[in-house]
């Protein structure tokens, strides 16, 4: 059974691919990011994707949609920024609560980033559901890690969940697959030695671990890069130079430590290699950097999926 979902802040299709596999089917896809935009209508052009702020977006006309869903900007709680939290400019929270009440949809998912958690933040957080709560939804954080659904990076996210009161005790969250993800070297080695370079087989047993969390930056800091210095260390440990992304990958006569390319990037967060990432390399690697990884995306899709259909049942047998 397809449900339908509007998804703001759309990126460059992490979350909408995760949501796409759970079975749910897009009506609108907002994102104020020209480059993220073309790269959705490349992948899937019959996706309604409209390029529009998030502030001046109106729910109206999509009202009892079954999710509104958003991977809200990470700078205002990110550690790696100041966590100026509510008062950062950033901050889009008080538009997706707005576009709640504006579109009452059967469910909420929100993502963003670890440090929402921290105690800093406890009020927001409690804030944020006491709003919610008014509206008539129930509303749960969760701290949920990428590498427990497959995706070999250490990509910890905070996710929350609305559902409507009456349906808030069907839901579950995912639990971890149990299944160790592949190491970097694993999951790359076809591609670091796709044009010849001789040492791809001792740098698979060098990059033995998962990734380290990866960094995309924002529209007026973070270049092409896989991040801080404290990064770039876990990724030369690795056998990775974290300092840059290479147009390809290294040939038969490179010698040194490799980069990796946007593509590889795009692999180790859970992206197919069909889903073209368009624009130059530094922006090409911000849409992949930002994305919510699909795998853990369908994992708490799939959840809220299963309450709403068990719900649409009991509604019809009554």
């Amino acid at each position: 059974m397809k449900l339908n979902a509007i998804e703001v802040c759309a990126g460059a299709g992490g979350q909408a691919i995760g949501l796409e596999a759970a079975g749910f089917e897009p009506v609108a896809l907002i994102d104020n990011d020209e480059n993220t935009s073309i790269t959705l209508k490349a992948n899937r052009p019959a996706w309604p994707t409209l390029n529009q702020d998030m502030n001046t977006f109106e729910g109206w006309h999509y009202k009892g949609v079954d999710l509104l869903a958003g991977g809200l900007p990470c700078p205002p709680f990110s550690v790696a920024g100041l966590q100026k939290g509510e008062k950062d400019e950033r901050n889009l929270f008080p538009a997706m609560l707005r576009l709640v009440e504006e579109i009452r949809p059967k469910a909420v998912m929100i993502e963003n980033v670890p440090g929402l958690m921290a105690s800093r933040f406890n009020d927001y957080r409690t804030q944020i559901q006491n709003h919610l709560r008014r509206l008539g939804y129930s509303a749960e954080w969760e701290l949920l890690n990428a590498c427990d659904f497959g995706v070999s990076q250490y990509r910890p996210r905070a996710i929350l969940v609305a559902l409507p009161n009456e349906l808030a005790n069907t839901f579950v969250w995912p639990k971890p697959n149990g299944r160790p993800p592949m190491s970097v070297g694993e999951k790359l080695y076809d591609l670091m030695g796709s044009r010849g370079w001789p040492g791809t087989d001792a740098w698979r047993e060098k990059a033995c671990l998962i990734a380290p969390t990866i960094v995309g930056g924002s529209l007026k800091h973070g270049g092409p890069d896989l991040g801080p210095t404290r990064a770039k260390k876990a990724w030369a440990a690795l056998g990775v130079d974290g300092h840059g992304i290479a147009d390809q990958p290294p040939g038969p006569d490179f010698v040194g430590i490799p980069r990796l390319t946007v593509r590889m990037v795009a692999r180790l967060q859970g992206f197919p290699d069909n889903w073209e990432i368009l624009g130059g390399k530094t922006v090409a690697y911000r849409q992949v950097g930002n994305a919510f990884p699909p795998p853990v995306a369908k994992a708490v899709a799939s959840k809220i999926k299963r309450c709403l259909i068990l719900h649409q049942i009991a509604l019809g047998s009554d």
